[in-house]
């Protein structure tokens, strides 16, 4: 019995310039943290512990996004907002963690948090937004094509 599988095309454009972009704005902000932050005493340590967290829990829900897109209505509810509740919680207990154990000075900390999670969330939507218009308009493209 010979089985021939319908290999769906992935394209992987979006995904790619999302982490480019992610990098690129990383660069530019860490450029900006080491040359306005040059004289003044911040900890950087705690300041890259802000930031780790920050862009992880971005390329997680930009990923279950991603995922989830395809899907339907049922499952790419769970997966985008239980996905958002779920990363929001560990964020929570992370960030917990942090302050009671004294990993990072607080002020440095919570406040490279905040200004992070600011920024990556706009890049983190602006990637849902093209991503969604890239489907929007492959479909388009499909049914012009087989009308």
């Amino acid at each position: 019995m010979l089985l021939l599988i319908k290999k769906e095309k992935v394209d992987m454009k979006p995904l790619f310039e999302f982490f480019i972009k992610l990098c690129i704005l990383s660069v530019i902000l860490w450029g900006v943290i080491f040359a306005g932050l040059n004289h003044v005493s911040v900890d950087y340590h705690s300041v890259f512990l802000a930031w780790i967290m920050v862009v992880t829990n971005t390329v997680a829900g930009y990923l279950l996004f991603d995922y989830a897109l395809d899907k339907e209505s049922a499952v790419f509810t769970k997966f985008v907002f239980g996905g958002l509740t779920l990363r929001l919680l560990m964020l929570m207990v992370l960030v917990a963690v942090v302050i009671i154990r004294n990993f990072a000075v607080v002020n440095d900390f919570v406040f490279s948090f905040f200004a992070f999670y600011c920024i990556y969330v706009i890049v983190e939507i602006l990637g849902y937004q093209k991503k969604n218009k890239q489907k929007k308009k492959l479909h388009e493209t499909g049914k012009r094509h087989t009308a």
